[in-house]
């Protein structure tokens, strides 16, 4: 398959396609390790994030330098849940998500202490790349049982011709094509 091509200000990038399923392939997109393209996208989502956010909430891996971009421009604090429980979480929030993009499903850990970051805030979710839903919408759940108020959902990329439950600000639609 041939890789997919996208521009986000004045970088370009030419996205591998993987295998997603038994019959789709998505673009790829990888920030780690390409501050350039990272810095760009966080450079062009700046219009698009909600001037009543007071806080990010993102997941590890590949969103963060994303957000961290974001937060550096935009001044927003930012709070990053993980995949998996580390030693020094201290009575971390869980929540369980189906993941479209690995096939099977994941647990999100939020540590009590970032928790109490999110309560009484305004709480915008950010992402890289978002494909059904099901992680932004797990996202949401952690800061409303935090006591945050989601703010809305802003993500760099999504795959088109998916139903999602939310509103979602997106810079471009990538495509996801049959084999």
């Amino acid at each position: 398959m041939h890789p997919i091509t996208v521009t986000v200000g004045s970088v370009t990038r030419e996205l591998p396609t993987v295998q997603v399923g038994a019959v789709k392939r998505v673009p790829l997109v990888e920030f780690l390790g390409d501050s350039e393209f990272t810095k760009a996208a966080a450079e062009a989502m700046l219009p698009l994030l909600d001037p009543q956010a007071e806080i990010m909430l993102t997941v590890v891996t590949n969103a963060l330098p994303l957000v961290h971009e974001l937060s550096d421009r935009s001044g927003l604090p930012y709070v990053v849940v993980r995949k998996k429980r580390r030693t020094y979480m201290q009575d971390p929030m869980i929540q369980d998500v189906p993941s479209m993009s690995l096939g099977v499903n994941e647990t999100l850990w939020l540590d009590a202490r970032h928790a109490d970051r999110l309560k009484g805030k305004r709480v915008l979710i950010v992402q890289d790349v978002v494909a059904s839903g099901g992680t932004g919408a797990a996202l949401a759940r952690l800061a409303e049982r935090a006591g945050g108020q989601v703010a809305g959902y802003l993500a760099a990329f999504h795959y088109g011709g998916r139903e999602r439950t939310f509103e979602l600000k997106t810079l471009q639609e990538l495509p996801s094509t049959q084999d």
